[in-house]
Order: structure tokens, then sequence, then C-alpha cells
């Protein structure tokens, strides 16, 4: 049985380093721990396989750009008759605070069109995700916003973020969401609640 990860971005070396492309991030940490290239063109993807505690892994960045991501995912699950439980998507959000990062096992696309392009594709809402906060931006529209470059002391803290999305994917490949629910979201509500609080 294969499993799939697929992190969100839009394609070229234009938007590599911009916010919308955490979960392009996330699957080069990923090829980066395992040393493999995700360099294989299939349906519309870019695809590499890891193998993880007996788990077979799909990692996949579409290259439709961003509203398009539900077309490479739906087409690449019917290819590899992957059911969509088996599907981890990974995402910016701009509702959750820069570096936190919120796993769920369903909900609404919250307004990111990868999100809306994939539950449009495949008719469901249930599809696990990992989400990474970027926050939202002070002054101008979100289009703008998630198409620049994160700032010198964002980068700190993303790099953290990327990291922590990388081993939640793993816990959740080996062991299940809630495995990883319980784990890195207790993690993220700890930093809300500190943050909320402040220094002493």
């Amino acid at each position: 049985m294969v499993k799939m990860i697929v992190g969100l971005g839009n394609p070229g070396a234009k938007y590599a380093a911009t916010r919308h492309n955490c979960g392009f991030m996330v699957l080069a940490e990923l090829a980066r721990r395992f040393n493999i290239q995700i360099n294989k063109n299939e349906h519309n993807a870019l695809t590499g396989v890891i193998n993880y505690q007996g788990e077979k892994i799909l990692l996949c960045q579409g290259q439709s750009f961003m509203n398009l991501s539900g077309f490479p995912l739906q087409a690449l699950c019917s290819y590899y008759k992957i059911d969509y439980q088996d599907v981890l998507v990974v995402f910016d959000d701009m509702d959750l605070p820069c570096g936190l990062i919120r796993l769920r096992k369903e909900g609404s696309h919250g307004g990111h069109n990868g999100m809306r392009s994939i539950i449009e594709q495949t008719g469901t809402e249930k599809i696990n995700r990992i989400k990474i906060g970027i926050n939202h931006p002070l002054f101008g529209n979100g289009a703008d916003y998630v198409l620049g470059v994160f700032s010198t002391e964002e980068q700190e803290v993303m790099r953290e973020a990327i990291l922590q999305a990388a081993d939640a994917a793993l816990l959740w490949a080996a062991e299940g969401m809630d495995a990883a629910m319980r784990k890195y979201n207790k993690k993220a509500q700890k930093a809300v609640e500190e943050e909320q609080v402040g220094p002493e």
C-alpha cells in the first residue's frame, strides 16, 4: 500500500522562496533526509519515493500552480490506487502565527486556493493536512503577501517549522494522524499560550 505526502506550492525558481511554497519546502527537507530526488515527472507533478518504517511514501510536488493543485493529486491517487485517507497535504496558512504548525484530519479549504482545488477535485473535505502558519499581512492584499518572501526574522522561525512539519509527516505515515496530532498540536497549543501570556 502506498501513502502520499503532497506539498503545495507554485513551480519555478521565481516562487521557490515564497510564503506560498511552504509545502514544497517540507518535501525538499524530506527528500534531503532520505537522499532522494523529487524529479519524476508524472501527471503534471514531480514525484519521488521514500521508504519509512515499512511504509512506501510517494512525495508529490504539483506543477500545475496552486489553484489547480487538485488535478495532479487526484490523478496520482487514481493511478497508484491511493485512498484519499492515505494522503497528507502540507501547505501555508495565514490564520496561524508564523512558524506554528497544526494538523487536521478534515475541514474546509479556509480560503486556501490549493486546498479549494483539492476538495473540488476529490469531492471530500476528509483530507489529512499539516498547516504551517505564515501570519496575516499587516497591510496590502493576501495574494501579494503569500507570493512574497519571508523576512530575515521569519526565516529563522520557519526553518524550525519546516523541520517540525517534516517530522510530523513521518509520524503520520508511521503511526497515523491521531498520533501526529497528539504530539504536534499539543506543541502548537503550548506555543500559542506562551505567546499570549508573554515573558514573565
